[in-house]
């Protein structure tokens, strides 16, 4: 963890602040706007970009991929310009908090993996690139969306100490811990070996 040098108002502030800029669902803001219909009733009903996908727009589904990972980024770096490194990474857990569980939608939101990336890039370029990396990497070996995010999750504290992030460290445990709980039944279904691959229409 960084020095605490904030006080608890700014930190209080930031947390909120992002919590609210990262649970904008941008999968469902989308899809409506595009008239590709109500993402709760296709494939698994979550706001994600590999839902997005099972609408049949790439575009839908890139654009989603971007906006989520970009509302995560702009939290942290909002948060990094007006206080500093500790209010970061608060911004960095609330916004993954937001975009998970947001409240506009009963607290039931996406699996994080898109603002997971966004928030490391923003954190620790070196370490976003990398986990970025990782996530095609898995992705185009087993053609399994949430293997992808997986291994880029777990990745990360590896590539933090690596690269020489470790100050962010305890942090990044806290997100792989979620993005590990909001997968828990891709997991159920990657060991049993159901999961679908990348274009199936259920999740």
């Amino acid at each position: 963890m960084p020095l605490i040098d904030s006080s608890l108002f700014v930190l209080l502030f930031w947390a909120v602040a992002a919590y609210l800029i990262g649970s904008v669902p941008f999968g469902m803001v989308l899809t409506r706007a595009m008239n590709l219909g109500d993402l709760r009733s296709i494939g698994s009903g979550n706001i994600g970009a590999t839902n997005v996908l099972r609408t049949g727009s790439k575009k839908a589904a890139a654009l989603t991929l971007i906006l989520d990972g970009g509302k995560g980024a702009v939290a942290v770096l909002l948060a990094r310009l007006f206080a500093g490194e500790d209010a970061a990474q608060i911004a960095a857990l609330a916004a993954m908090l937001g975009h998970c569980y947001p409240v506009w939608l009963g607290f039931k939101g996406g699996k994080g993996v898109a603002t997971f990336l966004g928030v490391l890039l923003a954190l620790a370029w070196p370490v976003g690139l990398a986990c970025c990396l990782a996530w095609l990497i898995a992705m185009a070996v087993t053609r399994t969306s949430s293997i992808g995010g997986l291994a880029s999750a777990a990745a990360s504290t590896f590539f933090m100490i690596f690269l020489g992030y470790g100050s962010a460290l305890f942090l990044g445990i806290l997100l792989i811990l979620l993005v590990f709980w909001r997968h828990r039944e891709n997991i159920k279904r990657i060991r049993a070996g159901t999961e679908p691959k990348i274009g199936a229409k259920k999740d």
